[in-house]
């Protein structure tokens, strides 16, 4: 761990000079102007919540949800290095907000857990830090959310998280954000899965202001399998950027990622995907997709997805569209006698829902569900 950092000494990516950061434009941040949180903070309620998580129960004995700065030092930064000014300030904070989660070897927990953040004020700069841990057989399913008190505060939250799943172990790691819309937020979450292993990630964004999350999966063992999948909403003048890699280092493994996004006023979103197949990785078989949903004249979307592939027998497919609310379906509803915007918002569900119906019937889909209806009616109604 190195010595704390002034956020004003490091120097920020300049927008389309950096590869990595060409479609999102952070000169407008002063990271010196926020005051950094350098200890734990009063409980505060948040403005709202993504998701309505059970109370918490007994956890089987061996199981670990603690504070961060209870997880084993040799583990932090195992999985994302410090590799960016983000990731340099995160891991040389004298604290950080987070979680650290373990499961041991062969305990399948039958209860999900569940791991807020709730930014502590207007004009602060919080460092957050996440490790899930689930050992060889494990079995868990983790929730996450990123929230903002009441009065849109500005102010940036500075997240890492790092997933380690050992061999035969099924992680559900589900993250998301409902930051105000005044606060940056910046994100480097990296996960590395064993042999065998399974992942299903889920991410939501639909707060926040400006900023860019990097999403990196790295399927390290043979038989190893992702599914990741990502759904944003954004109004106004937000900003959204996703960056996600989909790395092969193994034979036989497989990933699919599916992210889908609705834009509203002047709000932009830019997806860039990579699927990256490293040398004796054979018979990898791995999709991507981004597709975007234009419901404004003045929202604009860019999808980019792209292959890196060192193997040659492997299966590589990807698919990508930006597009305005297709005219034909909405005269088809209207003809059947539904209102414009009932009509419209029936196109906008239909082409959510097929997030949603990535994950079986139950609690998960449910919860899902409920998110992307709260924010759509919020994105609805400017």
């Amino acid at each position: 761990m190195g010595s704390p950092a002034a956020p004003g000494a490091l120097e920020l990516p300049t927008f389309k000079g950096r590869p990595g950061w060409e479609f999102t434009d952070i000169s407008g941040l002063d990271l010196a102007a926020f005051e950094t949180v350098s200890g734990p903070q009063e409980a505060v309620e948040p403005a709202e919540t993504l998701f309505a998580l059970p109370e918490p129960t007994e956890l089987p004995e061996g199981v670990i949800v603690a504070p961060i700065d209870q997880a084993p030092r040799e583990l932090l930064g195992s999985v994302v290095g410090a590799d960016d000014v983000f990731t340099m300030l995160n891991d040389a904070g004298a604290y950080r907000a987070g979680s650290f989660v373990y499961v041991p070897r062969g305990v399948a927990l039958t209860e999900p857990i569940a791991l807020s953040t709730v930014q502590p004020r207007a004009g602060s700069l919080l460092h957050q830090r996440t490790l899930v841990v689930l050992e060889a057989g494990a079995q868990a399913e983790v929730w996450e959310q990123y929230l903002s008190p009441a009065g849109d505060p500005d102010g940036v939250v500075n997240v890492v998280t790092e997933l380690v799943i050992g061999e035969g172990a099924r992680l559900r790691y589900v993250c998301g954000q409902a930051l105000s819309e005044k606060t940056w937020i910046f994100g480097a979450q990296r996960a590395e899965i064993a042999r065998d292993g399974s992942l299903d990630w889920v991410a939501l964004g639909f707060g926040s202001t400006n900023g860019r999350v990097r999403m990196e999966t790295k399927l390290a063992g043979q038989g190893a399998e992702a599914r990741v999948t990502g759904a944003y909403a954004s109004h106004g003048r937000q900003h959204i950027d996703f960056d996600t890699t989909q790395e092969h280092a193994a034979p036989h493994t497989t990933s699919d990622l599916a992210f889908r996004g609705v834009l509203q006023g002047r709000s932009t979103a830019v997806w860039k995907g990579n699927i990256i197949v490293d040398p004796g990785a054979q018979k990898t078989d791995a999709f991507q997709e981004s597709r975007n949903l234009l419901i404004s004249k003045r929202a604009h979307a860019d999808a980019i997805p792209g292959l890196e592939i060192q193997a040659n027998d492997v299966r590589c497919t990807h698919a990508a569209a930006v597009a305005q609310v297709d005219p034909e379906q909405l005269f088809y509803l209207r003809s059947r006698g539904l209102r414009e915007e009932v009509a419209k918002r029936l196109v906008i569900e239909g082409f959510l829902a097929a997030l949603v119906e990535r994950f079986e019937a139950g609690s998960v889909r449910e919860r899902l569900a409920e998110a992307l209806e709260r924010r759509l009616a919020l994105v609805l109604a400017e």
